[in-house]
């Protein structure tokens, strides 16, 4: 549970103070880019804070879905940011590739409800 924990603090700390910075220091494409990706990189942090008390009891499948949470911040937010800062990507499609992950983290949470409904440590 401690480093959901963590990771949602962090991810949240830092998605404020991306988004300070997009809408007080940057302009244009730029801005919509930090204000996107910090948009979804707070939202991913508030269900991590979820996700940690389901892992914490020992319900597996909510682990996978946790772990697919924070690597879309990276591939989808952390993207956007670099874009905002003029760095070249090593992989064009690191952004769509984020979101698709996005998506799967949140699937995985369909059979993990369900089947948690029946107290099986899943």
């Amino acid at each position: 549970m401690r480093i959901w924990l963590v990771l949602a603090g962090l991810n949240g700390a830092m998605a404020v103070g991306f988004a300070a910075w997009g809408s007080h220091g940057l302009e244009g494409d730029s801005a919509r880019w930090v204000g996107l990706a910090s948009q979804f990189q707070l939202l991913h942090a508030a269900a991590l804070l979820g996700l940690a008390r389901f892992c914490a009891e020992g319900r597996r499948l909510f682990r996978p879905a946790a772990f697919l949470m924070v690597a879309g911040i990276v591939l989808f937010s952390g993207s956007l940011y670099a874009k905002a800062l003029g760095v070249a990507l090593p992989v064009p499609m690191l952004t769509p590739l984020g979101g698709i992950t996005f998506i799967v983290s949140w699937l995985l949470l369909i059979p993990a409800g369900w089947l948690a409904g029946d107290h099986a440590r899943v």
